[in-house]
C-alpha cells in the first residue's frame, strides 16, 4: 500500500483542523445523538422526517470526523521559525505588483488544503503560488494562470502573522 503524501499546513491551518475535530467529537456528536433520541420519541421511524434528518446529520458528522483524522494524520506543519523570510515560502505573506493590471496584491502562501483565494490565501501548489515560491523582493515572476500569464513583481516578503 502506497504511503499517502504529506500535506503542508501553516500552524494556524493545522490548529483549525484540530479544533474542528475536537468540536465535532466532543460537542456536535452529542448534539446529534440528542436530536436522534428526541426524533425517536416521536414514534414510527418509517415516516419520521426528523429522525431521517438527524441520522443524515450523524452520517455527515462522522464522515467529516474521518476526513479530519486523515488530514491530521497526513499533515506536515511548516516550522515557520525555520523559514527564511527574505524569499517566498509556505507561511509567507507576499506583496506583489501585477504589471498588466497596474495594481498591488497581497497573498498569504499556505498549504493546498488551507487555500481560500477570496481571503488572499493561495496554495503553494497553485500557478501563482508555484511561481512565487523562492522569489525575493525585486524579483519578477510569470505565473501561468488559467486566464493567461500573469507578470508579478515581488515588492515585499514577510512572515504571515498568526492568530
Amino acid at each position: 500500500m502506497a504511503t499517502k503524501a504529506k500535506q503542508l499546513y501553516t500552524e494556524t491551518g493545522y490548529r483549525a483542523l484540530v479544533e474542528e475535530l475536537d468540536y465535532l467529537k466532543n460537542t456536535r456528536r452529542a448534539e446529534v445523538k440528542e436530536a436522534i433520541a428526541v426524533a425517536r420519541s416521536f414514534g414510527d421511524l418509517s415516516e419520521n422526517a426528523e429522525y431521517d434528518a438527524a441520522r443524515n446529520e450523524q452520517a455527515q458528522v462522522e464522515a467529516r470526523i474521518l476526513e479530519l483524522e486523515d488530514l491530521i494524520a497526513n499533515a506536515e506543519v511548516v516550522d515557520e521559525s525555520a523559514i527564511k523570510h527574505d524569499s517566498v515560502n509556505v507561511g509567507s505573506t507576499v506583496k506583489v505588483f501585477d504589471v498588466e493590471y497596474d495594481e498591488e496584491i497581497e497573498y498569504s502562501i499556505v498549504g493546498s488544503n488551507e487555500a481560500n483565494p477570496l481571503l488572499g490565501k493561495i496554495s503553494d501548489q497553485s500557478p501563482v503560488g508555484q511561481a512565487l515560491i523562492g522569489a525575493k523582493a525585486g524579483d519578477e515572476v510569470i505565473a501561468d494562470a488559467p486566464g493567461g500569464q500573469l507578470r508579478l513583481r515581488v515588492l515585499e516578503v514577510s512572515r504571515t502573522k498568526t492568530n
